[in-house]
């Protein structure tokens, strides 16, 4: 897919990793329109951008089938980021994953059949998708066994697009990504930790017994991971592992962010068992072999993303022993 001078749709585009894409694709001269309803997003991410002439914003939902075709008009590709991003809320309310994830993935690809737009980039879940593998590495080719219900939505969207590929000739890229982390995130174990030690820098609970084990990638080779699968993609449906090599347990986790915080002498309280909730993943590591053989190796190390994670929240939320 060609990602320069385009116009481009961006859903999600106010979130964590949507945003560090769009970054990305500005530089680049297209014309971008993000769709976001700020739900679990902020505009913060992308208030650089608000003022250029290349660049629109527009406050909504990708349950809005109105909206997304009157959005989808001359749109050469659109990056579909909108989800539920918060793996334990479906826990509560399964619902949400339905209707958001997979119904808002069919409505894109039924405004993007109406209106002759040919290529779409997905955000896909590695870890969630496969569930509990028996091959670690787990590649590309391992078929999808969610244990929970994001997992399910993923692999249902996958599905609707591998669908509307074949039957109506889109071009499509499914970028399967493993834990990823850095400036703008503002959930997952990382984030959790920093503000249970802010509130209360004595104790810190871990949810299950710590020795959940899983891949992380820092949000800059992310991008440029995603940029230079989607740059090579030519036709049909294709999907990507993104992720690092190496893989760290929840308790290490622990570990660097109480010492890059400074502290000591933390009293560690497990919920016990060998997951954090229910679908929880407990072992997690991707097979990248198929994108790092297009040129890209991940530059930041696991231990050393956790530590500049870290310190943006220190800066972003304000901390003080």
């Amino acid at each position: 897919m060609n990602i320069t001078e385009q116009k481009i749709l961006i859903t999600g585009g106010a979130g964590f990793i949507g945003s560090h894409i769009v970054d990305e694709l500005i530089k680049r001269k297209n014309e971008l329109i993000v769709l976001d309803n700020l739900s679990s997003s902020n505009i913060k991410n992308i208030e650089n951008h608000l003022s250029k002439d290349n660049f629109r914003f527009v406050k909504g939902d990708v349950r809005d089938v109105d909206l997304l075709n009157s959005l989808l008009k001359d749109v050469d590709i659109v990056f579909h980021y909108a989800a539920n991003p918060d793996v334990r809320l479906s826990v509560e309310r399964p619902e949400i994953d339905f209707e958001i994830n997979v119904k808002g993935t069919f409505n894109v690809l039924e405004a993007m059949r109406l209106n002759d737009v040919k290529n779409m980039v997905f955000a896909s879940s590695g870890g969630t998708l496969y569930g509990e593998a028996d091959v670690i590495p787990t590649p590309e080719s391992y078929p999808p066994r969610p244990i929970s219900v994001y997992g399910a939505s993923k692999a249902a969207c996958e599905a609707y697009i591998s669908a509307y590929c074949g039957f109506y000739g889109l071009n499509a890229i499914s970028l399967r990504y493993a834990n990823i982390i850095g400036p703008r995130s503002n959930h997952g174990v990382i984030y959790d930790f920093f503000m249970k030690l802010k509130r209360n820098p004595q104790e810190l609970e871990i949810l299950g017994d710590g020795k959940q084990k899983k891949s992380y990638l820092y949000i800059s080779d992310c991008v440029k991971a995603s940029i230079l699968a989607v740059e090579r993609h030519q036709k049909g449906f294709d999907v990507f592992n993104i992720g690092s090599d190496d893989w760290i347990t929840v308790n290490e986790i622990a570990r660097i962010i109480i010492e890059r915080l400074g502290l000591k002498n933390v009293k560690i309280k497990y919920t016990g068992g060998d997951r954090g909730w229910p679908g929880d993943v407990p072992l997690m590591l991707l097979d990248i072999s198929r994108i790092k053989a297009l040129g890209w190796k991940p530059e930041i190390p696991i231990r050393e993303g956790i530590a500049l994670y870290v310190d943006w929240l220190k800066k972003e939320y304000g901390y003080d022993l």
